[in-house]
């Protein structure tokens, strides 16, 4: 469209226009003897329009702009205008712009509804506005004769800001595409699509069912075969959802569950099934939960460690072996652990010597007497000894010292092996923590064995732990070699009382004389070859941190409880004098 008119090509703006579509432009384009749409008259071409009328007076009061007011023909009598050039220096075809414009002037004359001042301003042609003559709307009466055609108002569909935009012309016309109908979305003569249907797409679109067969569709469309599907597409679906949101309900629950509803807990005092249960050493109220849950004692470790911690003494839970019942609520569970009738520990008393120890297990384990001695002597390297503990000549027992003195696990089931473990791994900790191995060397012996040979005999033969500190002192200054009281020998009736296995007080001289044995240390000088029992931490510190008063002779002076020491072997005789009294002999 140009500011001179329509051209062809282009259809009416507003569907209500009778000539919307391309009808409008078929009587300018109809062949010779085919009537004229524009009112019934012939088509006019450019040179009869200019002979016959005067629609070129635009701006000369009639006369023609193009020729300078005269007209010009050419030889054979039919006028025809001199070229003429636009501001630009540019040759205009007047033919063509004639031809454009009796097109808008015959539009006009019989559709335009009302006159507009049109602004013509295309290269220099001219400029102004230009009222055009008011036309009737009926096409029958193309000189607007009927009443009202000149001053009625009419409705004006292009020259409002709510015109239609503009047509595209019919060269550049598209065809209107079809809508794009996918597998979701079932076209207007298609229905539920197979797929929620349940049944077979190609069997609802076969042909005779008034519809057309899927095979026209796609020869219309020329899109691919679709696949087949079948409404257990749809069961899997629903059945994979619904399963997602089981799980996500599920673990919603849970998740609700630990961190704001109740523990889970059993209820009562057990179901009456006994268990034993060992509560390792260190372990903490989540440890002892765990173990218990495994075990079955309780139902949850939440709740466990809630009952603990609303117990006053809960934090008091010692490392043991217990008796317990299965399926016990969470407080009668910390009840029976802090009740020393639950208590399945085997306890093991300073000073003493393996083979009570042995006993004891062998007890404890249900086993037969002597088990636990057998596998002490034939698989002690694999108990976990450390390598200064390990081939001492003339030991009885490599063992000795190191069943450490504290409560262990001990209980039917267990194998001695697991309990003697459980032992030695107890003493080589306490050991190493006291720096046994490095502190030997300052107290003028040849190392850890010696120190906890030392450390035995203070605890077998002090009475009172007052009495462990000028023990120690007593061994020491025996052992040096400037002791010219006794000649480094320590003449103690504890080691002799260990290697004839009893406890004697009264020992007669002929005996003891009698009996070369390296633990005898009344015939041998020094240390015994090893330990012989298993000394406390008191014994163990002040073998460590001996007193330094000059103590090397003491005697029990009431024959049990009280000892005294002494500096010279005069003193020595006093007290000696002073046990004999006591004793009656």
């Amino acid at each position: 469209m140009t500011e001179y008119g329509r051209g062809p090509g282009s259809e009416p703006w507003h569907p209500e226009d009778p000539l919307y579509g391309d009808g409008g432009w078929g009587g300018q384009q109809a062949h010779a003897g085919q009537q004229s749409p524009y009112g019934g008259q012939p088509q006019q071409y450019p040179e009869q329009q200019q002979a016959q009328q005067g629609y070129g007076d635009w701006s000369n009061g009639g006369q023609s702009s193009y020729d300078g007011g005269q007209p010009q023909y050419d030889q054979y009598g039919h006028q025809h205008p001199e070229p003429q050039y636009d501001q630009y220096g540019h040759q205009y075809d007047q033919q063509q712009y004639d031809q454009h414009q009796y097109g808008q002037q015959q539009y006009d004359q019989q559709y335009a509804p009302q006159a507009q001042p049109q602004q013509v301003h295309d290269n220099g042609w001219g400029a102004g506005a230009h009222p055009q003559a008011q036309y009737p709307a009926d096409p029958s009466d193309p000189y607007g004769q009927q009443a009202g055609g000149y001053g009625a108002e009419q409705p004006d569909f292009y020259g409002t800001p709510e015109a239609y935009p503009p047509p595209e012309p019919p060269t550049r016309r598209r065809a209107e595409p079809e809508p794009q109908r996918t597998d979701w979305d079932p076209g207007p003569d298609e229905g539920e699509h197979a797929f929620f249907a349940g049944g077979d797409a190609d069997e609802d679109d076969a042909p005779g069912d008034g519809r057309g067969g899927r095979e026209d569709r796609r020869s219309r469309g020329g899109g691919k075969p679709k696949k087949r599907r079948s409404g257990c597409a749809c069961l899997v679906v629903c059945l994979v959802l619904g399963g997602g949101v089981a799980g996500v309900g599920y673990f919603g629950y849970q998740f609700y569950q630990d961190r704001f509803g109740t523990a889970p807990d059993f209820a009562g005092d057990g179901n009456g099934e006994q268990v034993t249960v060992t509560i390792p050493k260190g372990a903490g109220g989540s440890t002892i939960g765990q173990e218990l849950k495994r075990q079955g004692v309780v139902k949850s470790v939440d709740a466990f460690i809630s009952a603990q911690q609303s117990n006053p003494r809960g934090k008091s839970i010692q490392d043991g072996v217990y008796t317990l019942q299965k399926e016990m609520s969470a407080d009668s569970a910390v009840e029976l652990l802090l009740s020393p009738k639950s208590r399945s520990n085997l306890i093991i008393a300073e000073g003493k010597r393996n083979a009570a120890v042995y006993e004891l297990i062998d007890k404890r384990l249900g086993v037969k007497a002597g088990t636990t001695a057998e596998v002490a002597k034939s698989e002690y390297k694999e108990l976990g000894l450390p390598e200064w503990a390990l081939n001492h000549k003339g030991v009885k027992d490599p063992l000795e010292g190191f069943l450490y003195p504290s409560s262990y696990s001990a209980a039917k089931g267990q194998k001695p092996e697991d309990v003697l473990k459980q032992m030695v791994a107890r003493a080589s900790e306490q050991y190493e923590k006291i720096g046994l191995e490095e502190k030997a060397e300052g107290l003028g012996l040849k190392g850890p064995w010696e120190l906890l040979t030392a450390a035995s005999l203070v605890q077998a033969e002090g009475k009172t732990h007052d009495d462990f500190r000028k023990m120690a002192e007593v061994i020491y200054n025996r052992l040096k070699e400037s002791n010219t009281e006794t000649n480094q020998k320590l003449q103690f009736d504890s080691t002799f009382n260990y290697l004839m296995g009893q406890s004697k007080i009264h020992i007669s001289e002929s005996e003891i004389n009698s009996n070369m044995d390296p633990y005898n240390t009344y015939t041998n000088r020094g240390l015994p070859p090893g330990p012989i029992g298993n000394p406390g931490d008191e014994a163990l510190q002040a073998a460590l941190n001996p007193t330094t008063d000059g103590w090397i002779y003491f005697v029990a002076t009431d024959g049990v409880e009280k000892t005294e020491f002494a500096k010279t072997h005069a003193e020595f005789l006093k007290l000696k004098d002073k046990f004999d009294a006591s004793s009656g002999d």
